[in-house]
């Protein structure tokens, strides 16, 4: 079936769209599931939402699975979608509205003010300061001799996005900072709390202190302006010469803080895993750092990462394996077609990265970690929109550039000094959220590499 936009008059109506039940255990087998999903019954389908859910998000939830389907979503039928309406119900409430939950023209405003903060020729500034936060963090992995890689990860690079972003230097400053975040990321309704009350009424509280540190930063940035993205952003001025409220640095800090470290804490640290279990792999990196490195006598440069392809496409091949987003939400705001089916106003949409990544159509083998995928003579993943690991089209993530200079200079400075082992068995990767957890952690044993 063409799976590209069809004609009105031809597209069959909402109700005639295939409808598919889901398993209780569907947040721990996502990737698969929805795969399986799509290459039976087609890139679109639906299923009943949730009754719990269904007051938020309407009876029907509606999947699109494949490049044709990102396509759709992220470039020629972006209009079509809103993201405040998909991203809001789930993330809204605690955090700020951010880049990530605007539509436009809100969004393109603040996304020009913004984007060189992230352009290439920055991430030169931030490299010094990852690189110092990593060494700081690894030093007293071989004398533990056995770690959680995802908890380690977590650390590295929440100090790194908290330095790089408000200019928060590893301590105890930021371990306050992550420590809010994750009280508001991962709170539920347990035992813990003795009533729905009690639990707005404590992350309320969570939240008001957090803010309060932000904005402090940002009025001290107004006062003293500094070269962190924080500083930039206070900076930025929009054509009619405005620049960011106070509200709206806020939330664009809530977005990045959040956004700038729980996908590459995941990513980062699965590389780690996928190269302790392979020592051939682990020594062919390891040796091709080892050789970008000798010609900065030994200093992590933009330059020196850009001669190290094969770690460029073990990381690639992390993020299709081991997604960070399963799918993302969008609102439909006008009717479309898609796939021969129409989809009314009003709908709720899932684009899923994640299931995409799974589809054999375009990754042999994909539940294989396998790099070289990604190399001539196969090529995978040149098929347009079919590796989305950071989104696509004009609104692609914009820390892609922070996010892949962050985890190459992680192994850039691991992999040559210490050698990584499995310490047991691995934690599971769940999706109940857009974002992956990785629940029970990942163990890894370390040792000093030999020279």
């Amino acid at each position: 079936m063409d799976t590209t936009a069809t004609d009105a008059t031809t597209a069959r109506p909402f109700d005639e769209m295939p409808v598919v039940d889901l398993p209780d255990d569907y947040a721990y087998h996502l990737p698969e599931y929805l795969a399986e999903k799509a290459e039976t019954v087609g890139p679109i389908f639906r299923r009943r939402t949730p009754a719990y859910m269904a007051p938020y998000f309407g009876e029907w939830i509606v999947y699109m699975v494949g490049p044709e389907a990102n396509r759709f979503v992220l470039h020629t039928h972006r209009d079509h979608f809103s993201h405040d309406l998909g991203w809001s119900p789930t993330i809204g409430g605690m955090f700020e509205k951010g880049l990530l939950n605007t539509d436009d023209p809100e969004h393109a405003r603040d996304r020009k003010m913004m984007n060189p903060a992230f352009a290439s020729a920055y991430m030169g500034r931030y490299l010094p300061i990852m690189s110092r936060v990593i060494a700081g963090r690894t030093a007293d992995w071989p004398e533990r001799g056995e770690i959680d890689a995802y908890l380690e990860a977590r650390k590295i690079t929440f100090d790194m996005a908290a330095e790089c972003l408000v200019g928060f230097q590893t301590g105890a400053q930021v371990d306050r900072l992550r420590d809010l975040f994750y009280q508001i990321m991962f709170a539920s309704m347990t035992d813990t709390f003795t009533s729905e009350q009690d639990f707005y009424d404590k992350m309320t509280a969570v939240r008001g202190e957090l803010n309060g540190m932000l904005l402090a930063l940002i009025a001290a940035r107004r006062a003293a302006p500094t070269d962190d993205i924080l500083g930039l952003l206070v900076a930025a001025r929009d054509e009619d010469g405005e620049p960011f409220t106070d509200r709206q640095l806020l939330g664009q800090l809530h977005i990045l803080l959040l956004a700038g470290h729980e996908t590459t804490t995941t990513l980062s640290a699965w590389l780690l895993r996928y190269l302790a279990e392979r020592p051939q792999e682990l020594a062919r990196l390891r040796q091709e750092i080892r050789d970008a490195l000798a010609t900065t006598s030994g200093e992590i440069t933009l330059d020196a990462l850009k001669a190290m392809p094969a770690l460029g496409r073990a990381v690639d091949e992390t993020g299709r394996l081991r997604s960070p987003v399963g799918n993302v939400p969008r609102g439909v705001v006008k009717d479309f077609e898609f796939s021969g089916y129409h989809v009314p106003a009003g709908t709720r949409v899932l684009l899923s990265l994640v299931a995409c990544h799974q589809l054999k159509a375009y990754f042999a083998d994909p539940q294989a970690w396998d790099p070289d995928r990604f190399a001539p003579p196969r090529d995978e993943g040149k098929v347009p929109y079919s590796l989305v690991t950071f989104g696509g089209g004009p609104r692609i993530c914009i820390g892609i550039n922070f996010a892949q200079v962050e985890i190459k200079a992680m192994a850039a400075h691991i992999l040559p000094r210490l050698d990584l082992a499995p310490a047991g068995e691995d934690g599971v990767q769940v999706y109940f959220s857009p974002a992956a957890t990785i629940l029970g952690g990942i163990p890894l044993r370390v040792s000093p590499a030999a020279i």
